[in-house]
């Protein structure tokens, strides 16, 4: 049983104090028999203090007396130890008000027109709508397409804004990077290169440029 609290203190504790058998204790305390027997031997949790499992209310001393009139008796955890909580529930899909249902088709027009790189999927899952629903936004084949809008899923209480965040920046990788292309009315580099005079400067000398002219 691997739900007691502290199990090896435990183990010290009824090694010392009952008459339990190694494999009850193992039982009860989630160990390995060997594990007990080296517990009893002084090899392996050396230095542990004792903790007593029917002040902790993890067992009580009826039940340890009849474990010890039955070596073949499993010992049951108190019932009192138990936490009785109830049943996960399982998240389903997205529900969303009547009343915001209608602005849905504006969100996905948000998303469409801000952030294509967002699935449909993504976004079905955060708004609370289908993949044919987003598809006739985006082609524009939605019987309310004269009047549908682009605005933000948080402004309109589809959505809170962390949410939103948080699909935003998990479909970031799939943003295309946009590439500026070069303005085709530049020259190319290859002719804006400096001006190199073709006249050889090897004949050219500092008295025949610099020198003085006698008038």
């Amino acid at each position: 049983m691997s739900d007691i609290l502290m199990p090896k203190a435990t183990a010290v504790w009824l090694i010392d104090n009952t008459a339990l058998t190694f494999e009850q204790i193992a039982a009860f305390c989630g160990l390995h028999p060997l594990e007990v027997k080296g517990i009893a031997d002084g090899d392996v949790a050396m230095g542990v203090r004792g903790l007593d499992p029917i002040t902790n209310m993890q067992l009580t001393r009826d039940e340890i007396a009849r474990a010890e009139a039955n070596p073949a008796y499993v010992l049951k955890l108190h019932e009192g130890r138990k936490l009785n909580l109830p049943p996960v529930k399982k998240r389903g899909g997205r529900y969303t008000p009547i009343s915001r249902r209608q602005d849905r088709p504006d969100a996905i027009a948000w998303f469409l027109r801000n952030h294509p790189e967002v699935t449909d999927a993504q976004i079905g899952k955060l708004i609370g709508t289908t993949k044919s629903t987003i598809n006739t936004v985006r082609d524009k084949a939605h019987w309310n397409s004269a009047n549908i809008k682009p605005v933000d899923p948080v402004t309109i209480g589809l959505c809170t804004q962390i949410e939103l965040d948080a699909v935003i920046r998990a479909a970031a990788p799939r943003r295309k990077v946009e590439v500026v292309e070069e303005d085709p009315t530049l020259a190319p580099a290859a002719e804006t290169s400096p001006y190199v005079d073709e006249r050889d400067y090897r004949n050219y000398t500092a008295d025949s440029v610099f020198g003085r002219r006698d008038d």
